[in-house]
């Protein structure tokens, strides 16, 4: 056994895909190699990614699989042999394909196929050579590469065109030192590929064992061919820049940003370079989206994680003299933040109040209407959720601030970057004048833009982010555009989730139903379909898989907010906590069991009412389970309407033995029916006082 390299050596590969065919390519080749046998149990894979190669180190690697038995279904017995037990033409011509002659008939196997017995042929397959199963295993990796756009290219004959997402010029295959002939996309494998294109030291590289590989491209190539190495090699270099220019500074955290700079250089070179101060009176936002999305600069924060004007280049080449490479990107980036000014300058000029009428000529859906109608639904939204919340000054806050809220869409600077929708409209606002609480709920109205999201950080900002995302649940939902599947085309789920955090983390004393009911009411009679009910289900759905995310289970989830599907939702967690605490008591299992029992008994009869006459009860059983009620109960309830809901669902865990002692010793549905009502009128009163904070019988 020796270790495997295989690389394809291409023009500079999507950064932001690199990664992904780095492993995909790796991935898929290791997996072929394995199911043929050709790659063991202890190989290990090591994947190489750069600008311009996707590559695979394969550690124990064969030269050929071992040999495989195998037992080929041929065909029933009935078809295969006559009556006179002799093979059928059909038998012998399917053996001729398989090799086999009239003679192996006799070593056939018998054996239950179904309804009818089946002759197998047994035989051994001779493992598959290194040259034949790579050959295999790198055209499956090419065919099911991840590829975001393909490219047709020529050949060098001139006529023979290939697809592949760039064009590829080299092909390196060796097992150990000994090259493995194979093909694809019109190349022959060898042992050489190319470095750097402006500092190798070699070129072409000659790579003379697999396991040289790394350290050969590194040495003679100047490429670091490792993405992941490369990507810790920027970390530590961005981070000494950082170090080097003091006075706290630290460089901005962005992942993504960091895998495209990755996946654009191959041996990294940090240059710290700067531009005018004055640019500093720009947003930050603005200048940090702008270099980090068109120049992929990194911008630095000083310790109160405001920008500076220095900022860190990660260039691909590392001349001895850096200056020109410096100026070179300051010049660059000099016009990029003047147009920034420049749209800032711009939009100031005018306030977001009389920007207003301009979004009844922005477009939002073909069904819905323009923006402009859709502030106004968000509007009566909001009032209505305000007034609810605050009264008069909350609402007419919020009315404000939904009013403005989508107005920076038709300012320059986010008709520029669309990023920053909510981020302008704060600004713009604190320019015009509004209130600290207005702006600030213009940018949070978004929020919460992804899982794990800040809320809006002031109560009009909450009223006004439910305000927009209900209107677009219900609007969605209103026509018939709802998510399925793994398709979200509007985002639905995420809205959903945002309302659901806002509920249920700001302790929001709303009704989620009459949420929905508001919003629907925004709409013009007859406008939408009413999906008022599929619209609660969806939520109480998000709100299920939100509780579970937190690492509860279905069965607590369930317990918890069966009450509350149409009610307040901020009680959940507590209540939550109450049920597991609830479920780790020796009295759990029984009581649970014990309250779906009662479920069931008192679905099968009419309303009962919940109500317990003393001179009825006659058997000890009740008389003892009534008697601990009237001692449990009103304590529980006293630990309930303070909202101590686990001390509550303790004190009825006392209820066990004469609950155990009710069923086992009364018979409920007693035939004189003064009795039997009077027994279910006593289960009825335990079933409310047990689920008032949980439905315990989703725990049994």
């Amino acid at each position: 056994m020796k270790n495997l390299l295989i690389e394809l050596f291409v023009e500079e590969l999507p950064p932001k895909a690199l990664k992904k065919l780095g492993d995909a390519f790796a991935g898929a080749m290791f997996d072929q190699l394995k199911a043929q046998g050709l790659a063991t149990a202890g190989s290990v894979l090591t994947a190489f990614a750069s600008p311009r190669r996707l590559a695979a180190h394969i550690t124990y690697v064969l030269p050929q699989a071992a040999d495989k038995a195998v037992s080929q279904k041929l065909m029933p017995v009935a078809v295969g042999l006559g009556a006179d037990g002799q093979a059928t033409p059909a038998l012998l011509k399917k053996l001729a394909a398989l090799g086999a002659d009239a003679s192996s008939v006799a070593g056939l196997k018998r054996a239950p196929d179904g309804k009818a017995e089946a002759l197998f042929y047994d035989s051994m397959v001779k493992g598959a050579t290194l040259a034949e199963g790579l050959q295999k295993a790198l055209l499956e990796a090419i065919a099911k590469l991840p590829i975001p756009k393909v490219m047709t290219y020529q050949l060098a004959d001139g006529w023979s065109d290939v697809k592949f997402v760039r064009p590829a010029h080299g092909l390196v295959a060796l097992h150990g030192s000994d090259v493995v002939a194979v093909q694809a996309l019109g190349l022959k494998a060898g042992n050489t590929t190319h470095g750097h294109r402006f500092e190798a030291l070699l070129d072409p590289v000659v790579v003379q064992h697999a396991d040289s590989y790394a350290a050969t491209l590194a040495r003679d190539g100047a490429v670091i061919a490792s993405f992941a190495e490369r990507r810790v090699e920027i970390v530590r270099q961005l981070a000494a820049a950082a170090a080097k220019i003091g006075g706290g500074v630290k460089v901005i955290d962005d992942d993504a940003l960091l895998d495209e700079v990755t996946a654009l250089v191959e041996r990294p070179n940090v240059l710290v370079c700067e531009f005018e101060k004055e640019f500093l009176s720009v947003p930050q936002e603005c200048l940090i989206l702008t270099m980090k999305a068109n120049q992929k600069y990194f911008p630095l924060l000083d310790a109160n994680g405001k920008l500076t004007h220095q900022f860190l280049v990660v260039s691909n080449i590392n001349p001895a003299d850096a200056s020109f490479v410096i100026g070179g990107n300051e010049r660059v980036v000099r016009p990029r933040l003047a147009d920034a000014k420049f749209f800032f300058d711009q939009d100031r000029k005018k306030t977001l109040a009389s920007r207003v009428e301009g979004l009844g000529q922005v477009v939002y859906h073909n069904k819905l209407g323009s923006q402009g109608e859709r502030v106004e639904r968000v509007r009566a939204i909001a009032r209505a959720i305000g007034q609810q919340l605050g009264g008069d000054v909350l609402a007419k806050k919020a009315d404000q601030a939904a009013q403005l809220a989508k107005t920076d869409l038709v300012t320059d600077m986010v008709g520029e970057f669309p990023e920053l929708q909510g981020t302008m409209g704060r600004y713009y606002a604190l320019n015009d004048g509004l209130g600290l609480d207005v702006a600030d709920a213009i940018e949070d109205h978004y929020k919460p833009r992804f899982a794990g999201d800040e809320l809006p950080r002031n109560e009009v900002g909450v009223v006004v982010a439910l305000a927009d995302k209900l209107e677009t649940l219900v609007g969605m939902f209103g026509i018939g555009n709802l998510p399925t599947g793994d398709k979200d085309p509007f985002a639905l789920r995420r809205h959903a989730l945002g309302v659901t955090r806002m509920l249920v983390e700001r302790d929001s004393p709303l009704l989620f139903h009459e949420l929905t009911r508001a919003a629907f009411s925004a709409f013009p009679a007859g406008f939408l379909q009413d999906q008022s009910t599929a619209l609660d289900e969806f939520l109480v759905e998000r709100l299920k898989g939100y509780l579970k995310d937190t690492g509860y289970s279905s069965a607590e989830v369930d317990a918890a907010i069966y009450a509350q599907k149409l009610g307040c939702w901020f009680s959940i967690p507590r209540r939550l906590a109450a049920v597991r605490t609830f479920a780790a008591l020796p009295e759990a299992p029984a009581l649970a069991a014990a309250n779906k029992r009662i479920s069931n008994i008192l679905k099968k009869t009419d309303s009962v009412d919940a109500h317990v006459r003393e001179a009825l009860l006659t058997e000890p059983a009740e008389i003892a389970l009534h008697a601990a009620m009237k001692t449990v109960l009103p304590e529980a309830d006293v630990q309930f309407e303070a909202g101590d809901y686990t001390a509550s669902l303790q004190t009825l865990a006392a209820l066990r033995t004469p609950v155990d002692d009710f069923f086992s010793d009364v018979m409920v549905n007693a035939e004189q029916l003064d009795l039997r009502l009077n027994r279910l009128g006593l289960l009825a009163t335990l079933h409310a006082a047990m689920n008032r904070v949980a439905d315990l019988s989703k725990l049994a």
